[in-house]
């Protein structure tokens, strides 16, 4: 499922390969500087699983984990990338 909050999105996911009755969570959250954020939530103590990688699709992803065991996955989009580009025509502006 992908929300777009305003000009960012917001992706909830999940897939188990095990029996049923455990649900796995993923949460992607957009955010400006992947390496700002990762600066922030290091010195407050979140355990990072995964750090910021330009992935093959062109976005920059750090993978998080909450107390809870969720983990959470924050996506940067680089400036240069398709969807940063407006869809709409310079008429339509």
């Amino acid at each position: 499922m992908v929300f777009f909050p305003g000009p960012g999105l917001l992706e909830v996911s999940g897939h188990e390969a095990g029996p049923p009755g455990r649900s796995v969570l993923m949460i992607w959250i957009q955010v400006r500087d992947v390496h700002t954020e990762r600066a922030r939530l290091a010195a407050a103590g979140v355990s990072i699983l995964r750090e910021p990688a330009t992935e093959p699709w062109g976005l920059i992803e750090m993978w998080i984990e909450d107390p809870d065991g969720n983990r959470i996955v924050l996506v940067e989009v680089p400036s240069d990338h398709p969807l940063r580009r407006d869809p709409r025509s310079a008429s339509q502006l």
